[in-house]
C-alpha cells in the first residue's frame, strides 16, 4: 500500500515537471491517507495557486495553518491566495499575522509590501475585446500575485533582496511592454520561465523540509551537545579544601559526598559497558551516601530508559524532581528529568502525560529543543486522537441517525450526525454524499460542494455523487461546471436517470435562460463566471481569443475552428457560464 509520504514525493515530482493536475491529485491522495500533516496542504496550496485556482489554494493554506500555526510558509500561502483573489485587506491581515509570529521572514515582508502596493495602485487601463484582459497580452502574467509566486519559489526568492531586481519587477508590473528590454537579465528570464511553465523551468520546490530554517550565510558555531539517554552526568573537579576548623559531622558529610561522586563515576563506567544492573547498584550506593543530590536519581532514570523500563524510569524521574526541589537543585537539572519523563510516557504512547511533562519542564527552564519536541508530541496526539475516533460500526450508526433526522426534515440535526459519521469514517464516500444533501437543505452550498468533491475524490466512479455535484453547481449558477459533472456521471453510467435529467435541464437553462434574464442578472451571472479560474484560463488562451475575434471579423474561420473538439468545448463553457451570449 502506498504511504502518504510516497504520494507526497510523487506529487513533488509532478509539480517540478509542471504537471499541476497530477500533482494536486497526488497531494490529495497523501491528505486522504494522512490528513494530519500540514506540509501536504501547503504543497497542494502551492500547486493550486500555480494553476490559478486561488480559491482552493486559500482553503489548503487555512488547513495548513490550522494544523501547524507555527509554520511560516502557511501564512505566505494564505496571503498569496487572498492576493490573487484581490481580497487585499484579508491578504494584508494574513501577512501581518505571519510577520507577528515570524518577524524576519522575507517572503512575508515582501508579500505584504506588494499587496499594499497593488491595493493602492490605480486600476490598469483595459483594452481589446470586452471581457478580455486588455492591452499587452503578457499583462496578465505580471499581475498582483507575481511577487507572492516569486517569494514561494526557492530558486527565485533570493533575488528579492536585490534592489535592482525588485525595481525591474515593479517596472514590468507597471508596463509589461518593457519585457523584451528586460529579458537580457537572466533573473527576469527565470521569472518569465516560471510564469510560462515552459521547458527547463524550475518549479516551486515543495516543502520537503518545511521545518528546517534557511541556511545562514556564515557557518554557525557547533551546537552544544545535548544530554543523551546513554550518558550520565560527569563529576566536576573540586579543589582541596581546608577542613581544620570543620566539625566531625561536616568532615564526614564532605567525605560521603566525594565517595558518592566516585560511586556515580563507577556507575557511569559500568553503564557504558552495558552492565546496567551494576550501574544501578553503584547509583543506589551514591544515593545512600548523599541523598540530597538529584543527579544520582536522574542517572538511575537514564538506565531504566535504556532498559525500556518505562514505569521505573518515570518513577525515578519523579523522585529526582522531588529531591531537586527539596534541595534547590538547578532548574536545568529538574527540567532534564521532566523531559526524560515525557519521553518515557511517549514511549508508552501516553501522549497526554508526555505533553504535560514537557510543559512542566518548560516551566522550569524554557528550551527551544523542548518546544520542538512538544510540538511533535502534540501533532502526534492529534493524529492518534483522529485515528482512535474512527470506527466503521459507530460511523454507520451515526449515519442511520442522520438518515432518520433527514427524513423527519430535521436537517440541522442530520448535519450533526453526518459530520460525526464522517469523522468516524473519513474515507466513506456515501456518508459524505449524505452530508452534502443535508448541507444543501440548510443552504450551505459551499460546504455541500466541498463534501461532494471529497466523495468523488474517494470514489471517482460514484455516479450519485457526480449527479449531486451537478445539482449543487446549478444552484450556485455554475452551469458550465454542472454540464461537466452530469456528463462525467453519464460516462460511468450512460443510463443514469438523474444525470440525464440534470443535463437536459441545465442545457435548457443555458439555451433559454438568458432570454428571461434582465440586463443586471446577465451582468451578475457573467461577473460570477469571471471569478472562476477555469473561465479565466479559457479567456487567456490565445487560440480562444482569436476565435472570439473571428466570430465578428471572419465567421468562416471561426466556424472552421469550432470543428476542433477542444475549442468547441471551451466555447460551450463560455456560453454556459454566461460570458458569451447567443442570438
Amino acid at each position: 500500500m502506498t504511504t502518504a509520504e510516497e504520494f507526497k514525493a510523487q506529487g513533488n515530482a509532478a509539480l517540478q515537471a509542471g504537471k499541476l493536475a497530477e500533482a494536486i491529485d497526488l497531494y490529495t491522495k497523501a491528505i486522504n491517507t494522512d490528513g494530519t500533516k500540514h506540509v501536504y496542504y501547503s504543497n497542494r496550496s502551492a500547486a493550486y495557486l500555480k494553476k490559478n485556482d486561488a480559491v482552493n489554494a486559500l482553503k489548503d493554506a487555512e488547513s495548513c495553518i490550522g494544523l501547524n500555526p507555527g509554520f511560516a510558509k502557511g501564512y505566505s500561502r494564505k496571503g498569496a491566495a487572498l492576493h490573487a483573489l484581490k481580497r487585499y485587506n484579508d491578504s494584508i491581515a494574513a501577512y501581518e499575522s505571519g510577520i507577528e509570529k515570524f518577524p524576519g521572514d522575507q517572503g512575508l515582508v515582501n508579500g505584504l509590501a506588494q499587496v499594499k502596493k497593488d491595493k493602492d495602485a490605480p486600476p490598469r487601463p483595459a483594452g481589446g475585446m470586452p471581457g478580455m484582459p486588455g492591452g499587452n497580452p503578457f499583462g496578465a502574467m505580471f499581475g498582483p500575485d507575481l511577487l507572492a509566486k516569486i517569494a514561494l519559489d526557492p530558486n527565485l526568492r533570493k533575488y528579492m533582496n536585490e534592489p535592482d531586481f525588485m525595481e525591474k519587477i515593479q517596472l514590468l508590473q507597471n508596463d509589461p511592454n518593457q519585457l523584451s528590454n528586460l529579458l537580457q537579465d537572466k533573473r527576469i528570464m527565470q521569472v518569465f520561465q516560471m510564469i510560462l511553465g515552459g521547458n527547463g523551468m524550475k518549479m516551486d520546490t515543495p516543502d520537503e523540509q518545511d521545518e528546517a530554517p534557511a541556511p545562514a550565510p556564515t557557518p554557525a558555531a557547533p551546537p552544544a551537545k545535548k544530554e543523551e539517554e546513554s550518558k550520565a552526568d560527569e563529576p566536576m573537579e573540586e579543589e582541596e579544601e581546608d577542613m581544620t576548623d570543620w566539625t566531625p559531622e561536616e568532615i564526614k558529610a564532605k567525605q560521603d559526598e566525594k565517595a558518592a561522586i566516585e560511586k556515580k563515576q563507577t556507575g557511569n563506567d559500568l553503564y557504558k559497558k552495558k552492565d546496567f544492573d551494576g550501574a544501578l547498584k553503584c547509583y543506589d550506593e551514591a544515593i545512600a551516601l548523599n541523598p540530597k543530590s538529584m543527579t544520582f536519581h536522574s542517572n538511575k532514570a537514564a538506565v531504566y530508559f535504556t532498559m525500556k523500563k518505562w514505569d521505573e524510569c518515570i518513577s525515578m524521574c519523579d523522585k529526582a524532581v522531588e529531591v531537586g526541589k527539596a534541595n534547590m537543585a538547578p532548574y536545568e537539572d529538574r527540567a532534564k528529568a521532566l523531559v526524560r519523563k515525557g519521553k518515557a510516557y511517549h514511549k508508552k504512547k501516553d501522549y497526554e502525560k508526555a505533553i504535560e511533562s514537557l510543559k512542566d519542564a518548560q516551566l522550569e527552564v524554557f528550551d527551544k529543543a523542548t518546544v520542538r519536541l512538544l510540538k511533535n508530541y502534540e501533532l502526534e496526539k492529534r493524529k492518534m486522537d483522529v485515528l482512535a475516533y474512527q470506527d466503521d460500526d459507530l460511523a454507520e450508526e451515526a449515519k442511520q441517525r442522520g438518515n432518520v433526522h433527514f427524513r423527519a426534515k430535521e436537517f440541522s440535526k442530520a448535519v450533526i450526525e453526518y459530520e460525526d459519521a464522517v469523522k468516524r469514517a473519513p474515507k466513506n464516500a456515501t456518508i459524505r454524499n449524505n452530508l452534502a444533501a443535508a448541507l444543501c437543505k440548510i443552504m450551505d452550498f459551499n460546504g455541500a460542494k466541498r463534501q461532494i468533491e471529497e466523495a468523488i475524490a474517494l470514489d471517482p466512479t460514484y455516479v450519485k455523487a457526480w449527479a449531486r455535484k451537478g445539482d449543487i453547481e446549478v444552484v450556485m449558477k455554475e452551469n458550465h461546471k454542472a454540464i461537466d459533472s452530469y456528463r462525467k456521471g453519464l460516462e460511468i453510467d450512460p443510463e443514469n436517470a438523474t444525470c440525464k435529467e440534470g443535463l437536459r435541464k441545465v442545457t435548457a437553462m443555458v439555451n433559454m435562460g438568458s432570454a428571461n434574464m434582465s440586463e443586471d442578472e446577465r451582468k451578475e451571472r457573467a461577473e460570477h463566471a469571471m471569478a472562476d479560474p477555469e473561465i479565466q484560463n479559457i479567456l487567456q488562451d490565445p487560440v480562444i481569443r482569436q476565435v472570439l475575434q473571428d466570430f465578428n471579423d471572419n465567421p468562416n474561420a471561426a466556424n472552421t475552428a469550432m470543428r476542433d473538439p477542444g475549442v468547441r468545448a471551451k466555447i460551450e463553457k463560455l456560453i454556459a457560464s454566461g460570458i458569451l451570449q447567443t442570438a
